[in-house]
């Protein structure tokens, strides 16, 4: 009599068992996903490193302002604000392997800048609020095509820490530059960067 129990016992153990879940976001999508909740919002900041000083240093005495302007699946466009310079866009994008970050430079009138597009993706996973972006070959290129080698070693750092603080970060051998926004306090969008509609 007591043959089948056991049989009946796993059965039930297997039922009870709970199924496989869908996969779980990676931090890449959960650090996008975070900017993207802010889409439409702007941030004021302030800079907290900068060494060395360097003369007639374009972000120093300005008001610089992120601006979480352009979401969808997968990408976010950040415009950051230098005073009345609006030249300056981060580009997000996620990859097969992480993240992509470009800075999308532009004139006045909407053309890009020679050194455009630069910037660099994502060689670990990274958390859900900091990811960072050793310069890639493209850009590697374009500093040695425009003599800029000092910049190769670039690495930008971007964190993002929902109701807190965000923080842009460049740094290389002899070189650190950060700026943190308050993104407890939302401040008026800034009108739109040059080369977007508006």
């Amino acid at each position: 009599m007591s043959g089948p129990f056991p049989k009946v016992a796993f059965m039930v153990s297997v039922l009870a068992a709970p199924l496989p879940s869908a996969a779980e976001p990676e931090p890449a999508d959960r650090f996008l996903a975070a900017i993207a909740a802010e889409c439409g919002r702007a941030f004021e900041g302030r800079i907290t490193d900068n060494e060395p000083a360097m003369p007639d240093d374009p972000f120093v005495g300005q008001r610089l302002v992120m601006h979480v302007r352009e979401c969808r699946p997968g990408a976010v466009r950040v415009p950051f604000h230098v005073g009345d310079d609006r030249s300056r866009t981060w580009v997000l994008t996620r990859t097969k392997d992480g993240l992509h970050l470009a800075h999308d430079h532009r004139h006045a009138d909407g053309t890009p800048d020679t050194l455009t597009m630069y910037g660099g993706r994502t060689t670990e996973a990274g958390s859900d609020t900091v990811q960072r972006f050793p310069a890639d070959a493209y850009t590697v290129a374009l500093f040695e095509r425009e003599g800029r080698q000092v910049s190769i070693p670039n690495v930008w750092t971007i964190e993002f820490h929902p109701g807190s603080h965000a923080v842009y970060e460049l740094a290389r051998p002899g070189r650190l530059f950060r700026v943190r926004f308050d993104l407890t306090r939302p401040v008026d969008p800034p009108p739109a960067p040059w080369g977007a509609a508006d």
